[in-house]
């Protein structure tokens, strides 16, 4: 044991490399298969010891003091990458001993982190979850580090940014609801920093209906309430929000957004929000949802409906704040479109001019949230009119050179090709109009 000591923290390792060679060979090893041997069997012991041995019925575990995990996880710094090592990683992670003090070092926490993030090492989803529960900055540093991943990278697709979020591993991790509050004020403040970018609204809505699978998904034993991840919100209005759309007929589906209009009506309006705080986290709550918002501006052209509440929807998404009437008069207007808009729906026939008069000159519009909403429904209308897929090319070229709307329409094809696809939607025609105008706007953005 004292020869192996000696061996191991030898300072002048390479000018005793004859004698040590000659020691290895006689045990019958060639190096690099003695020291694969040594790693394995120090790993094994310790992770023997951490574990806690039976020894006459008695759990031994709390005999490891809370220095030594410390000075152990230290000693794997240098070692983190090393697959040998994966182990006794996990087991660290996951052992507490009791100690109501954090009893691995936080440099050792970061290095695991860091590694994961950059996929030099593979842990199990237990091991990580136990590591962003235990080390707020690791969890911090995992959300951000997805945000720039996603922003940073083209993706075509939602079923990319699913993949990438997914395999982040921090949906299946936030039905923790410690980890999802965390998550989600990471995500409130990227949105407020960013001035609600849709790159940034569409990571959201995209986790979201990741974290709902995974909750789904969760053993009904460990599984919270979903009241666990919102608390503080109008139950009613969540319960119906948390509906995912392929639960329900495409017959129900106006009725439920009519519905989910109605009670948010009567939470903003009829009652008294006390701050601009109160009504952001009630438009968080709905815009993170948004994919019931696609779906209502597509109602509001496909189906026949009564377009008041499902109008009004949009309007408070893209209006929030009713200052000087500002929702209303956004309401006004969006009618006035979605009015012209239907009457030319049925039209197999168009012009860029008949369409351009429709939206009163949708490029002049300076009040943003206006823009906003007409730029959805114009974008709809030409996605699923009759007459639209032989102007829609052209049209979006146009208004993507002539207003900054390029991300803002890119976005809401991808969600809307997304969307089709998920829900098995047979329509070949839509279908191919999304591919080709995504080839072209893609090259814009």
């Amino acid at each position: 044991q004292s020869l192996l000591c000696h061996l191991l923290s030898s300072s002048k390792w390479e000018s005793n490399e004859a004698e040590t060679s000659t020691f290895i060979s006689t045990l019958g090893y060639t190096s690099a298969d003695y020291y694969c041997h040594l790693v394995k069997n120090m790993v094994f012991s310790l992770v023997t010891e951490l574990r806690g041995n039976k020894f006459n019925g008695l759990n031994i575990q709390g005999r490891v003091s809370a220095s030594h995990v410390n000075a152990v996880s230290l000693s794997c710094l240098p070692l983190i990458t090393l697959p040998d090592l994966t182990p006794l990683l996990e087991t660290l992670l996951l052992y507490h001993g009791g100690a109501s003090k954090e009893i691995l070092s936080s440099e050792f926490l970061e290095a695991v982190n860091e590694a994961f993030l950059k996929k030099k090492i593979s842990l199990p989803e237990s091991a990580v979850f136990s590591l962003w529960l235990r080390h707020l900055p690791s969890l911090e540093k995992a959300t951000l580090y997805l945000l720039d991943q996603l922003i940073s990278i083209q993706l075509n697709s939602l079923e990319e940014m699913a993949w990438v979020i997914k395999d982040s591993l921090l949906p299946q991790a936030a039905s923790h609801p410690a980890i999802f509050r965390i998550v989600n004020e990471i995500f409130k403040n990227a949105l407020l920093e960013t001035d609600g970018t849709p790159e940034v609204m569409t990571i959201i809505q995209v986790f979201t209906q990741l974290f709902l699978q995974a909750h789904q998904d969760e053993n009904k034993q460990h599984k919270f309430p979903l009241k666990a991840y919102f608390p503080y919100h109008y139950q009613p209005l969540v319960t119906a929000l948390l509906r995912r759309p392929f639960e329900l007929p495409t017959t129900h589906w106006s009725q439920h957004l009519k519905h989910i209009s109605d009670m948010l009506k009567a939470l903003v309006e009829d009652t008294n929000v006390s701050s601009l705080a109160d009504l952001f986290e009630i438009w968080f709550l709905v815009a993170r949802f948004g994919e019931w918002l696609d779906i209502a501006a597509e109602q509001l052209l496909k189906a026949a409906v009564e377009p008041d509440a499902l109008l009004w929807l949009l309007a408070f998404y893209y209006c929030p704040q009713n200052e000087n009437q500002q929702r209303t008069q956004t309401m006004v207007e969006a009618q006035a479109v979605y009015n012209h808009l239907m009457m030319f729906f049925s039209c197999t026939v168009l012009s860029i001019k008949d369409l351009e008069a429709a939206v009163h000159s949708i490029t002049d519009i300076e009040q943003c949230h206006n823009q906003h909403l007409l730029t959805h429904l114009l974008t709809n209308f030409l996605l699923f009119s009759s007459g639209g897929h032989m102007i829609a090319q052209e049209f979006f070229c146009h208004i993507t050179e002539t207003t900054d709307t390029s991300k803002e329409v890119c976005s809401l094809l991808i969600r809307t090709a997304y969307r089709i696809n998920r829900n098995g939607e047979k329509n070949p025609r839509t279908v191919k109009l999304l591919n080709e105008l995504l080839q072209k706007l893609t090259l814009k953005v």
